[in-house]
């Protein structure tokens, strides 16, 4: 494999992990921060804005993946597509634990 499946790889990693919360959030009927929500990345949108941001990831996410050709005998492959879904699953543990609570 090239470098740059490597990295489509990687990322593809990324973005289907940030797929899974906004979907969550979405269909539960939750806001939940986004990159179009105000502050960005802090204050909440809402579930519908949520749910289109998930499929965008998951879109984004299929295609990475298999312009990456990951594949289950290439072990450094599938290191790299979880080292992303890692790295953005802990980022994001951080950055959401401070996201503005609902006010009642």
């Amino acid at each position: 494999m090239e470098w740059y499946n490597y990295l489509s790889t990687f990322f593809a990693g990324v973005f289907l992990a940030n797929f899974v919360p906004h979907f969550v959030n979405g269909i539960s009927g939750n806001s939940f921060p986004t990159p179009f929500a105000k502050p960005p990345g802090k204050g909440l949108s809402s579930p519908v804005v949520n749910i289109a941001w998930s499929l965008f990831n998951l879109i984004g996410g299929f295609f990475l993946f298999k312009a990456a050709k990951v594949s289950c005998s290439n072990y450094l492959s599938l290191i790299i597509f979880f080292a992303g879904i890692a790295s953005i699953s802990l980022w994001l543990a951080k950055h959401f634990a401070s996201k503005e609570k609902p006010k009642d």
